[in-house]
C-alpha cells in the first residue's frame, strides 16, 4: 500500500515536471501607428500599444490567437499625448522610446525592459511571459514574471488585509463572502488586479486586465521575483509610469473611468447595522441621533425591511407605509438606503421572479437548467447582470422604489457572488458577457460590478435630477 509520504512525493514530483510553454525567437513584426505586433517561431504573439508618453500595454497570444479585444475595465484607451514615437531594431533587440519611456524586447524570447530617459530600470522581466496548460478546465494559465528591484515595494490590489506593502506576500483575487475576517485572510470581497511599484523614488503600476481567478506574487516564492497570473484568458496588462504614485493613481482612473461626483449628503455621517426593524425602532435611533445632537445623514435598511427577503418588496408587517416613512426621515434629515441582493426567489406568485424567468433573464448551467442557489430567501435564481437586457430590466426595477416612495440610495450586497450552499456558483454556469460567451470562470470576479452598474442605471434614471449614490459589497 502507498504510504502518505509516498503520495506527497509523488504530487509533488508532478507538480515539478508539470510542462511551462516559453515564447521562442522572434521571426517578425508589423509596425503601424503606435502599435507594433510581434510573431515567435512557436506561434506566440505579442501586440505592443503605446496608449500615451507614460502607458504602455502589452498583450500576448499562444497558438489560438487574440481574443475579441473587449473589457468591463477599460473606459478609454486614447487618456492621454504621444508626443514622441520612434521605433528602432537592433542586432539582438527591438526598441521602442515614448518621450518619457525606452522598452526593449529581446529577440531571443521577447523579454523586455523598461527604463527612463535617466537610464533607470522600471520594469524588467524575469522570465516574462510563459503559459501551462490547466487539466481541469482546459484553459491556459497565463503567467507573467519580473525581477524585483532593490528596495521595490508594492502596493494595491484593493480589498486586501494587514500591511499595506505586499512585498513578500501572495494573494488572489476570486471574489469571496468572507464575514468576520482577519489580517491573514485572503481572499476577500473586491477584485481590482492593479497594483503600484515604488523603486528609488519612482512608481509605476501595473493593470492586469483579466477576469479569470488570480493571483499576485510579491518576492513571497522566490525573493527577486514578483509575478501574477490567471486560470484563462489573455495575458493583457497595462503598465504605467508616474513617476509619481499619485500620477499613476490618475493615468489608472482615467483609463478605467472617473466616477462621477457624488451628492453631498454622501461625505456626510450614515448610520448602518444589521438591522433596524420595525419601523418603530428606526425612528427611535433616528430620533436619538436628533436629540443628541450626533450628526447623521442617512440611515440603511437591512434584509428585514423586505417581504420574505424578496427584492423590491416591503415587510407588510414591519412597513407597513414605507413612503410615509421615508418622507418624515427626510423632514428629519435623513436619506434612506436600502440594500438589494442580486438571489431572485423561486416562488411563482412573485413578480420580480416572473418577469426574469420568463425574459430569460437569469443565469443558467451549461446544460441550460437554471442556476439555482440558497441565500436569505431560500431557493433563487440570479440574474445575468452580463447581459444588457438584464441591465436595463433590472434598472427599471427601482422606479417605485426610488422614484415613487422616495428612496435615495441603494447598497447591493451578497454579490461577489455567494451562495450558502458552495460559496459561490458552480463553475459550469454561463453568462452572455456582452456577447462574449463564457463560463462563471470568467465571469466570477466582474459579477458585483456589472450588478452594481445596473442599479446605478436605475437609480441614476429614476432619481433624475439627484445625483446617484450606489455602494456594493
Amino acid at each position: 500500500m502507498t504510504d502518505l509520504h509516498e503520495l506527497n512525493y509523488m504530487k509533488n514530483d508532478l507538480a515539478s515536471r508539470r510542462e511551462q510553454f516559453f515564447p521562442r525567437q522572434i521571426i517578425s513584426h508589423h509596425v503601424k501607428d503606435f502599435q507594433s505586433w510581434f510573431i515567435f517561431e512557436n506561434d506566440v504573439k505579442l501586440h505592443v500599444s503605446v496608449i500615451s508618453d507614460k502607458i504602455i500595454r502589452f498583450r500576448y497570444a499562444t497558438e489560438e490567437g487574440f481574443n475579441r479585444d473587449f473589457s468591463y475595465a477599460i473606459k478609454n484607451n486614447e487618456i492621454g499625448e504621444i508626443s514622441y514615437y520612434e521605433f528602432k531594431e537592433e542586432e539582438d533587440k527591438y526598441i521602442i522610446l515614448t518621450k518619457e519611456l525606452i522598452l526593449e524586447i529581446l529577440k531571443s524570447d521577447g523579454r523586455k525592459k523598461i527604463f527612463n530617459h535617466n537610464g533607470l530600470i522600471l520594469n524588467e522581466d524575469e522570465k516574462g511571459f510563459h503559459w501551462e496548460y490547466e487539466t481541469k478546465n482546459g484553459n491556459d494559465i497565463v503567467m507573467m514574471s519580473k525581477k524585483i528591484q532593490s528596495s521595490e515595494y508594492f502596493y494595491g490590489l484593493g480589498d486586501k488585509s494587514g500591511h499595506m506593502n505586499l512585498r513578500g506576500k501572495k494573494v488572489e483575487l476570486w471574489g469571496s463572502d468572507t464575514y468576520a475576517y482577519d489580517t491573514e485572510t485572503d481572499p476577500l470581497y473586491k477584485n481590482i488586479p492593479f497594483f503600484l511599484s515604488l523603486h528609488k523614488g519612482e512608481a509605476i503600476g501595473i493593470f492586469f486586465d483579466n477576469s479569470f481567478r488570480s493571483f499576485f506574487d510579491f518576492g513571497k516564492e522566490r525573493g527577486n521575483v514578483y509575478s501574477f497570473w490567471a486560470q484563462g484568458g489573455e495575458m493583457n496588462y497595462y503598465f504605467i509610469y508616474g513617476p509619481e504614485l499619485i500620477s499613476v493613481t490618475e493615468q489608472y482612473t482615467q483609463l478605467t473611468g472617473l466616477p462621477e461626483l457624488p451628492p453631498l449628503w454622501a461625505l456626510g455621517f450614515h448610520q448602518c447595522k444589521w438591522s433596524y426593524y420595525p419601523e418603530s425602532k428606526v425612528k427611535e435611533i433616528t430620533s436619538e441621533f436628533r436629540r443628541r445632537k450626533i450628526p447623521c445623514d442617512a440611515i440603511y435598511l437591512d434584509i428585514d425591511y423586505i417581504e420574505g427577503f424578496r427584492c423590491f418588496t416591503w415587510s407588510k408587517e414591519h412597513f407597513p407605509d414605507p413612503k410615509r416613512m421615508i418622507s418624515e426621515l427626510k423632514d428629519q434629515g435623513f436619506k434612506t438606503i436600502v440594500i438589494i441582493d442580486p438571489g431572485i426567489k423561486v416562488d411563482k406568485e412573485y413578480w420580480v421572479y416572473n418577469e426574469g424567468r420568463n425574459n430569460n433573464f437569469f443565469c443558467r448551467r451549461a446544460d441550460g437548467k437554471l442556476m439555482k442557489g440558497s441565500v436569505w430567501p431560500g431557493l433563487c435564481n440570479f440574474p445575468d447582470f452580463t447581459k444588457p437586457a438584464v441591465r436595463e430590466w433590472w434598472a427599471d426595477l427601482f422606479e417605485n422604489m426610488v422614484k415613487e416612495m422616495g428612496v435615495e440610495g441603494v447598497w447591493n450586497d451578497m454579490n461577489e457572488p455567494a451562495v450558502f450552499e458552495e460559496g459561490t456558483f458552480p463553475d459550469d454556469v454561463r453568462f452572455n458577457y456582452d456577447g462574449n460567451p463564457c463560463s462563471h470562470l470568467k465571469a466570477h470576479n466582474i459579477y458585483g460590478m456589472m450588478m452594481a452598474k445596473a442599479t446605478y442605471m436605475g437609480v441614476k434614471k429614476h432619481g433624475y435630477p439627484n445625483r446617484p449614490f450606489v455602494i456594493t459589497r
